[in-house]
């Protein structure tokens, strides 16, 4: 599985200059750790899932980029980064690919995940129908505490949304989460910075980052069409301050570890699983 590492090895590079001229790793007015999270997972889903790939090949799925999602019961929408869908027309060739995905994201892949990306079929952008797979990505890297309330609500209204638009969707969230003693918060430091004048947020570790995942796993999950919930959850846990230094991958407890429900392979595995059984026959 590539995502964690593929996540990891972007946060490193900061993004563009904010209008003081900072360059953060994180921000939590940008998604760009979300969009390159759905990214790393639509890889390993592509690569795990000989079903999903021959749907991309015969042109019977699309990505949905920045797709809004409506709740067909309530009206209620939801942005979500990235979707897996049946094509609302035919699907036209030069849309940009999910291949493309990664240049225009500037993303930066090892030889063996180019190796990986180079055998799959060019899985298309456009006009989404039917909804199969809706990817939400939460980070979850400072003030872990005072943020608890807000993740659950936004993941939790996420699958709402997701299943009030069609209940066979499979909904899919990914988490990530901060595990370093101290981050420097682009809201806290909101102004020209001088050297040594960054201010770090502390916090308890690893006491934090349980807090966060026992809230996770009060986030309500399905394991049928009937029931209310995520498909799968996906849970990566990572290391860093956000002042231009180290993104460590942490894969020591307390980050889910391989066979618990929230570990990044076991979500993958689950959920092309579902894909091949739920969408054998479209």
């Amino acid at each position: 599985m590539f995502g964690p590492d593929i996540l990891a090895r972007y946060l490193r590079q900061p993004a563009e200059p904010d209008k003081y001229g900072n360059r953060w790793q994180y921000h939590s007015r940008s998604d760009r750790h979300s969009k390159v999270g759905c990214w790393g997972i639509a890889l390993d889903l592509l690569a795990t899932s000989a079903l999903l790939r021959r749907h991309a090949e015969q042109g019977k799925i699309i990505l949905g980029i920045n797709h809004t999602m409506r709740d067909f019961a309530t009206n209620r929408k939801k942005d979500l980064d990235l979707v897996i869908a049946r094509p609302a027309s035919p699907v036209t060739p030069g849309t940009i690919t999910f291949q493309d995905l990664a240049e225009k994201y500037g993303i930066k892949l090892s030889a063996d995940e180019e190796s990986v990306l180079g055998t799959l079929p060019a899985l298309r952008s456009g006009p989404v129908g039917a909804a199969l797979v809706a990817l939400e990505a939460k980070a979850c890297m400072t003030a872990h505490i005072k943020a608890l309330p807000r993740l659950y609500d936004e993941l939790n209204s996420s699958h709402l949304c997701v299943h009030g638009a069609s209940r066979r969707a499979l909904a899919i969230a990914y988490v990530q989460v901060n595990a370093s003693t101290e981050f420097a918060s682009p809201i806290v430091n909101n102004r020209p910075l001088e050297p040594g004048t960054m201010q770090f947020t502390t916090h308890r570790q690893p006491e934090s980052t349980v807090r966060v995942l026992q809230k996770i796993a009060e986030i309500p999950r399905r394991s049928a069409s009937s029931e209310t919930g995520f498909d799968g959850i996906g849970v990566t846990v990572l290391n860093f301050r956000n002042d231009g230094g180290p993104v460590d991958l942490v894969r020591e407890p307390p980050a889910p570890q391989a066979g618990d429900q929230f570990h990044y392979s076991s979500m993958i595995v689950r959920m092309a699983n579902e894909y091949d059984t739920k969408f054998s026959a479209i």
